[in-house]
């Protein structure tokens, strides 16, 4: 899946260079130049990770991603901190604030192209790029492919979504509510029985393999992806 990420700098130049970095990795860049923009977009669709700068016009990026942390829907985003303020205090006060890492400017692309695959691999693996293996099964986001103990399967992209997330965050049960925020996006307004659905295509795909097991029902709490 490509990752939305929202890059919040008033700097023309460098909203430009951060835009084409992050599409050139397979990213979607959303360009906000101050914390209210970054909000409205923020407030339409939660944005897989955000690019947040120190100075902002309205508001510094420190109160920003205090505030993102504070609120029940927004706590989960990672949050990536640039700024030019490089002195040690400055830095515990980012990460404080709840900035998952923090990049000095001038910094390097290639580097923050690193940091931003680093931060989405801890945070929000189901937006990698890496093949993922368990449980017999192999699954390839970059070339859309999965292989079930060495057998091609095929899957709608729905359904390849789910099974990425499950096997991203094996043995945690998760219910349909969050199963929609993670795998539709908070944004979609579906049915929570919907997800039942996909469940019981994911398995009738995976069940000619013998790991339609693997999906496992939690009476009265979800679903979650077990190899044990």
């Amino acid at each position: 899946m490509t990752a939305n990420i929202l890059l919040v700098e008033d700097e023309h130049a460098i909203q430009e260079l951060l835009a084409f970095n992050v599409t050139q990795c397979g990213y979607y860049p959303i360009q906000a130049h101050d914390a209210a923009e970054a909000m409205i977009h923020i407030n339409h669709a939660l944005p897989d990770l955000i690019l947040l700068d120190w100075m902002l016009p309205d508001c510094s990026g420190v109160e920003l991603a205090r505030r993102l942390r504070a609120g029940q829907r927004t706590r989960n985003i990672p949050i990536i901190m640039l700024t030019a303020r490089a002195e040690e205090h400055d830095k515990v006060l980012g990460l404080e604030s709840g900035a998952d890492d923090y990049i000095t400017k001038p910094f390097s692309p290639r580097e923050l192209m690193a940091r931003i695959r680093a931060v989405l691999r801890r945070r929000a693996p189901q937006m990698s790029d890496e093949t993922v293996s368990a449980g017999g099964l192999e699954l390839s986001p970059s070339t859309h492919r999965i292989s079930a103990n060495g057998a091609m399967i095929d899957l709608g992209p729905t359904e390849f979504r789910l099974l990425h997330f499950f096997m991203t965050h094996v043995e945690r049960v998760y219910n349909r509510s969050q199963l929609l925020n993670n795998v539709w996006g908070d944004h979609v307004f579906v049915e929570e029985r919907t997800v039942d659905v996909h469940i019981r295509r994911l398995r009738q795909a995976l069940e000619p393999s013998g790991l339609d097991n693997l999906i496992q029902t939690v009476r009265g709490s979800g679903y979650r992806f077990s190899c044990k």
